[in-house]
């Protein structure tokens, strides 16, 4: 059954409820089109390098051409990426699709054990990788199907000579590079190199392929490959527009601060293809967890696009000097990965001037589902509203609609739910009810105008004595105390109530006590979701995007 279609008149003046036909008919011919008809204007910019569009038309055809001619790769074979946000990163990606082939994105700071899964896993015949992480690609990759390595150093493509001190810097100052061993390995400036010598043959696609292999995060156990196809990706990256509107019409470029790795599927849709599509800019961020350094790189842009997560967020607004930075040209911040808690979203309307619209998504929606309209104005906690083409609905554990305003797991359907888990037809059919509707995992509920609230994690639920408490809540109250950074809740074993709350803090002021906390949930928590035992530490466990790990701190 869908949605009642109440939500449209929410939406700002343009937006289609559906979506047009996109003129593409996968990543490849969106990659191709923009770097024909932007060549002009910066694309990508990097350590005080800046690669055009025409720069990446051409480092990404020798390397299409390396992958085609010299590795053989055919049609719907597998590459991996395993790099952070370094300008290597769209030369690679552009050129695995100008080959024909499928991208399979690997966190750079996997274990060797999650490395060999996804390696092994995908099917991966060749991977390009930062020499920072060799040393653990050399413990597993004989295991693995990999049968060309490809190296690069972070001064790779940075401009000279900069990238020879940042390469010398990083392997002898710093002791950053591991030693390895790959035999048969190629630098990357070696594999371009032996691109140019060819011509690269154009090869079909269309939506059906298979355009990414995107890996779940893992947290639950071992992580699955979600299939996007170049029609998932194509269709959410003109949602994403169409919602948009005319947000930039007025700009001469979108300049974007791309601190979330694109290897990210948030930052992969929202900046790195999206922003490429409009012709805009991204400014890539490598080590967005150096703070100050972050901060400096801001001061030098005049940045209108902001996409990040609570943790970001939160993360700026307490480092010395972003207050002060010029936020005159903003015009978009976009949260999402985690809840956005209100007194984050509050202290960043007051810095900026701009408000964090939330949105909500997943791997497996290739992500954006679920947007707050972009002329909304107050914060209210709600993810928003269906994006084009995308219906929601909110079912019991039994796949039945749950009553407007009541609480169950939210279900999704459109053109950007995958085509499946890799080679997991069982795992499949569990996430998904008849007619193509996807099981998110999520409880929320959806209100009277149509608008979407996560409450939380089906499996981050605590159950207190019969009631249901949710994570998100208790954490909001606590992040909204003077003195808190960062706080996480979980549910501890009780004999009494089957589970209690579990708190974890960090204190952005030393002198907060546990006395102080419990007495300000007290105030603004129903008894029961009330914190039993509250833990001090100095930092929470997250995951590569900065997402609190609740699933690592009930292990510990």
């Amino acid at each position: 059954m869908a949605v009642d279609k109440i939500w449209l008149k929410s939406y700002p003046k343009g937006v289609p409820a559906e979506l047009p036909t996109p003129a593409y008919k996968s990543v490849r011919e969106m990659i191709d089109f923009s770097l024909r008809e932007f060549a002009d204007r910066p694309a990508y910019t990097n350590m005080g390098t800046t690669l055009t569009f025409a720069d990446l038309d051409r480092l990404s055809t020798q390397f299409a051409s390396y992958l085609q001619k010299e590795l053989r790769l055919l049609k719907g074979e597998r590459v991996a990426i395993m790099l952070p946000n370094v300008l290597q990163y769209p030369v690679a990606l552009c050129g695995i699709f100008r080959a024909g082939l499928v991208a399979v994105n690997v966190n750079p700071l996997y274990t060797a054990r999650e490395l060999k899964h996804q390696l092994a896993d995908s099917g991966a015949k060749c991977i390009i990788i930062l020499e920072n992480f060799a040393h653990i690609l050399e413990s597993v990759v004989a295991d693995t199907q990999v049968r060309q390595v490809v190296t690069t150093g972070v001064g790779d493509l940075l401009k000279w000579p900069k990238g020879v001190f940042v390469n010398f810097a990083l392997r002898y100052l710093k002791k950053a590079v591991p030693k390895y061993k790959l035999p048969g390995s190629l630098s990357l400036p070696a594999a371009l190199q032996a691109g140019s010598r060819h011509t690269l043959d154009n090869v079909e696609l269309g939506y059906a392929d298979i355009a990414f292999l995107q890996y779940t995060g893992g947290t639950t156990g071992l992580s699955k490959g979600a299939m996007l196809s170049h029609r998932n990706m194509v269709y959410n990256v003109h949602q994403g527009k169409a919602w948009q509107g005319a947000a930039f019409s007025d700009l001469d470029q979108i300049i974007a601060i791309t601190a979330l790795p694109l290897y990210h599927i948030f930052s992969l849709q929202s900046n790195c293809l999206s922003i490429m599509l409009q012709g805009g800019r991204n400014i890539l961020i490598t080590n967005p967890r150096d703070m100050p350094a972050f901060v400096k790189e801001l001061a030098k842009h005049r940045f209108n696009y902001f996409t990040g997560v609570n943790t970001l967020f939160a993360g700026l607004l307490n480092t010395p000097g972003f207050s002060d930075l010029d936020f005159s040209s903003l015009r978009l911040t976009i949260g999402g990965g985690m809840a956005v808690q209100e007194a984050v979203s509050k202290r960043w309307k007051q810095v900026t001037g701009r408000h964090i619209i939330q949105g909500y998504g997943l791997t497996e929606t290739s992500p954006s589902a679920i947007v707050v309209p972009i002329d909304t104005e107050v914060f209210d906690g709600s993810t928003g509203l269906p994006i084009s083409s995308t219906e929601v609905r909110i079912c019991d554990d039994d796949g039945n609609d749950v009553a407007r305003g009541g609480v169950g797991e939210i279900c999704i359907k459109g053109p950007q739910v995958m085509e499946g888990y890799w080679q997991k037809p069982e795992e499949t059919e569990l996430v998904m009810l008849p007619g193509g509707w996807f099981r998110t995992g999520d409880i929320g509920r959806m209100d009277e105008r149509g608008y979407v609230f996560i409450e939380d994690r089906k499996k981050d639920m605590i159950l207190v004595s019969g009631f249901n408490v949710y994570p998100n809540e208790i954490e909001s109250v606590v992040v909204s105390m003077d003195g808190v950074l960062e706080a996480a809740a979980i549910g501890k074993p009780d004999e009494k109530s089957g589970e209690v709350v579990k708190l974890f803090v960090v204190r952005s002021d030393p002198s907060v006590t546990e006395k102080d906390i419990l007495a300000f949930c007290r105030e603004n928590l129903t008894g029961y979701k009330v914190p039993r035992e509250i833990v001090f530490r100095d930092q929470l466990p997250k995951t590569n995007v900065g997402k609190i790990l609740r699933r690592a701190l009930r292990d510990q």
